[in-house]
């Protein structure tokens, strides 16, 4: 901009105009910096899951790529993280997170007794494989909902 035009906008009124820009871009900005901290703590707690659940760290890196594309998955996450238990919110094809647990827990029933396989006792491991089952149903939900529905025991409506 010349140097004429700013002769013409007071300097109070570009104090003004500066105040108010480095506000929005402040805000802006620490809206962001939250966001990505939080999704840094996130990861970090998949990874801590991986490692605790026996994973290779290219199925976390995997895993956590799908998480971060799936705001319900991701919520569900979060609240986990934060809370110590479950949302149950977020539902694939009528099925949420303690329906999958459940399922998996009932479906890996007859390796408990083995134990370097004991799910019971490798809660990490259920709870990443019952994330990966969500955002699999995601992209194809009828495998897993013909599977529940299959494997279950006889806890819902119009099972037989």
């Amino acid at each position: 901009m010349p140097k004429e035009e700013l002769k013409e906008v007071s300097e109070e009124e570009l104090k003004e105009v500066s105040k108010e820009e480095l506000k929005e871009v402040s805000k802006e900005n620490s809206k962001e910096e939250l966001l990505r901290k939080a999704l840094e703590t996130l990861k970090a707690f998949v990874e801590d899951l991986g490692v605790k659940a026996g994973k290779s760290p290219e199925y976390v890196e995997d895993l956590w790529k799908r998480i971060q594309k799936s705001n319900g998955v991701l919520r569900e996450l979060a609240y986990y993280h934060d809370y110590g238990s479950f949302y149950g919110k977020y539902k694939v094809a009528g099925y949420g997170l303690m329906d999958v647990l459940v399922w998996q827990v009932d479906h890996f029933k007859a390796y408990m007794d083995r134990h370097e396989e004991m799910n019971r006792y490798r809660t990490e491991r259920l709870f990443l494989e019952s994330l990966d089952v969500l955002l699999r149903m995601e992209e194809d939900p009828a495998p897993y909902v013909e599977k529940m529905k299959g494997e279950t025991g006889t806890d819902y409506a119009d099972k037989f």
